[in-house]
C-alpha cells in the first residue's frame, strides 16, 4: 500500500542529507515571508551551507533574527547596483569556502510609481533601475562567482521569475520587461556556463504576498483569479516554490539547465 505523506512531511522526510556539504548563496531575503527565505529553510533542511547577502542595517537586523540557530551561518553586506561590492563579498566568501554549490538569485525591484497605470508612462531611470537590479545582477553574481562555482563538482543557479515576463499582467508594466531580460539571461548564461558543469535555472513562481508583490497596483485581484482559474484551483505559496527550488541545487535536476520551471498551480497554461 503507497504511504501518505502530509504536506510537511512529504516536502522534508526524505532530504535531510540531499545537500550535505554543499554551500549555498542566497541573494533576495527580506524578512521571514520572502520567497528566498523559504528556499533557504529548504535549502538548510537538506544539509546545505547557505549564505546569504544584505542590503542596509534593517535588512541585516531581519536576517539576525531568521538565522538564528542556524548552523555555519556566513552574512555579507551587498547591493547588487555596485559592482565593487559584488566583487569584495565574493572575495569575502571565498577566504571561507572551498567551493561554491548554489547560488539562489531571489532579487529584484522597481519604483511602485512604475507598477501601475501604463507602460507606455514608464520613466528611462524607472527602466533601468528595473533592469540593472532585477535582471543585470544575475549576470553581475555569476560572473564574479564562477571561479568559486568552477570548484565545485557541479554547480546550479536559480533566479526567481513571474508570468509577466511572457505575458502582459495588469500594471505589472517595466518589472514585466525586466523578467523576460531575466529569462532570457537564464538561456544565454546557461550556454556560457554548461561546459563548467554549471547550470542555470529560474522558476516562474504564481503570485504569493512578499514585501515586494505588495507594490504591484491590484495584487489581491491577481491572488483571486489564480485561484479562480488555475487547474489546481488554488494559489501557490513559497513553500511550493522551495521544493522546486531544492530539486534544482541537487543532483536530481542534474540535467536540466536554461528552463524556466513554472511553479504556479498550472495558472500559465491557461488561454487567459
Amino acid at each position: 500500500m503507497t504511504q501518505v505523506l502530509d504536506k510537511e512531511t512529504a516536502s522534508h522526510a526524505p532530504v535531510s542529507n540531499l545537500l550535505k556539504g554543499k554551500t549555498g548563496l542566497i541573494l533576495g531575503v527580506a524578512n521571514k515571508w520572502s520567497i528566498a527565505w523559504a528556499i533557504a529553510q529548504a535549502l538548510s533542511t537538506a544539509g546545505m551551507r547557505l549564505v546569504f547577502t544584505y542590503q542596509g542595517e534593517r535588512f541585516k537586523k531581519n536576517l539576525d533574527g531568521l538565522v538564528d540557530g542556524m548552523e555555519n551561518v556566513l552574512m555579507y553586506p551587498c547591493d547588487v547596483t555596485d559592482e565593487a561590492q559584488i566583487k569584495e563579498m565574493i572575495q569575502s566568501l571565498g577566504g571561507e569556502v572551498d567551493a561554491l554549490d548554489c547560488i539562489v538569485h531571489s532579487v529584484a525591484f522597481a519604483k511602485k510609481e512604475e507598477l501601475a497605470g501604463e507602460f507606455l508612462n514608464t520613466s528611462k531611470e524607472g527602466y533601468l533601475l528595473a533592469q540593472e537590479i532585477s535582471s543585470y545582477s544575475l549576470t553581475a553574481v555569476c560572473r564574479e562567482a564562477l571561479p568559486l562555482m568552477e570548484k565545485a563538482e557541479s554547480a546550479s543557479v536559480i533566479t526567481l521569475t513571474y508570468l509577466g515576463g511572457e505575458k502582459v499582467v495588469t500594471n505589472y508594466n517595466v518589472m514585466g520587461v525586466a523578467k523576460a531580460a531575466l529569462e532570457m539571461s537564464v538561456r544565454y548564461l546557461a550556454e556560457d556556463l554548461g561546459p563548467r558543469n554549471i547550470r542555470v535555472n529560474a522558476i516562474s513562481a504564481g503570485p504569493i504576498k512578499t514585501l515586494a508583490a505588495s507594490g504591484v497596483s491590484g495584487f489581491s485581484a491577481i491572488l483571486d483569479t489564480m485561484k479562480e482559474k488555475a487547474p489546481l484551483r488554488r494559489n501557490v505559496d513559497a513553500s511550493d516554490v522551495a521544493d522546486t527550488a531544492l530539486f534544482l541545487a541537487s543532483h536530481l535536476s542534474r540535467g536540466i539547465t536554461g528552463e524556466v520551471i513554472h511553479v504556479d498551480a498550472g495558472y500559465h497554461i491557461k488561454g487567459y
